[in-house]
């Protein structure tokens, strides 16, 4: 029987034959971890040598110890801190931080998973004609100038934006900056045909209702699904079916009218394929 002594930062333990336990290298090679591990894993209080020799400091190890290893290595691996490990094998209920963990985990799943549709939308917009990949973003508070409408088709709205500048500059309205002019589409669903639409642009003050127009304040949207289209307006549905897509296999749900934003036009490009839209989907 040989006499061990333990070092004093370490507990007492019984006198053990040394041919029962192992230097803290083969220890490490059993286990496939590093001697600097256990090392730290000692410093830490989480995994404490059973003898540590006084003399040249060497640690040892019994088999005994391996399966608290192990359980130190899974909680690790599941990106459980240290302090955490340590209240868990200090008695903590270790299934409360499992699930605690989990709910973590899904979290990360999904904004993982956002992350990988945004990278996908974007590989694909060159064959669906966009300029930008899909965005979750604020839309600000905005004041508006609108005039409300039920129009037979959707080349009306090319009609209704001039009559509506008239009636604006009329009223000696001033315009936004940066310009906001968008569709705001007053039903649920497409249709071809008795559309309710109001055609709005952003001022910089509310003025006096007239006949055929109106002013109101749109509030904040907290996150709308964002997508820009370029060229025309002929191949929106491309478009629209793109971000649909992104909003339904991200878990998302629309809750309020869409909104279409024109950036570029006839009224400032000489062809179709430099116009730029933005479609606006509120969701939650």
């Amino acid at each position: 029987m040989i006499e061990m002594k333990m070092n004093q930062q370490h507990p007492c333990f019984k006198e053990k034959a040394k041919e029962h336990l192992y230097k803290i290298g083969m220890f490490a090679n059993m286990n496939r971890v590093t001697i600097k591990t256990l090392r730290y894993y000692d410093e830490q209080k989480l995994l404490v040598p059973i003898y540590v020799d006084e003399e040249n400091g060497y640690r040892y190890y019994e088999a005994g110890q391996m399966a608290q290893l192990h359980r130190i290595i899974a909680l690790k691996n599941m990106g459980f801190s240290i302090e955490d490990i340590r209240r868990i094998m200090d008695g903590a209920e270790e299934k409360s931080f499992l699930l605690e963990k989990k709910q973590e985990i899904l979290k990360e799943i999904a904004v993982l998973t956002t992350k990988l549709s945004q990278v996908e939308s974007y590989l694909a917009r060159d064959s669906m004609n966009l300029s930008a990949p899909v965005l979750i973003k604020e839309i600000p508070e905005v004041i508006v100038c609108t005039m409300e409408r039920r129009i037979k088709s959707y080349d009306a709205l090319f009609e209704l934006m001039p009559q509506m500048g008239a009636q604006m500059e009329m009223l000696n309205c001033q315009c936004a900056q940066p310009a906001y002019c968008f569709t705001h589409y007053l039903e649920a669903g497409y249709k071809e045909e008795d559309i309710l639409v109001e055609i709005c642009e952003a001022v910089t003050e509310k003025k006096p209702d007239s006949e055929d127009i109106a002013f109101k304040v749109f509030p904040k949207v907290p996150k709308a699904a964002c997508i820009f289209h370029k060229g025309s307006y002929n191949t929106l549905h491309q478009s629209y079916a793109m971000l649909l897509q992104y909003i339904e296999e991200n878990g998302y749900e629309i809750c309020g009218n869409i909104r279409e934003s024109y950036i570029d036009g006839v009224w400032n490009k000489e062809t179709e394929d430099e116009w730029l839209t933005e479609i606006q989907i509120p969701v939650k």
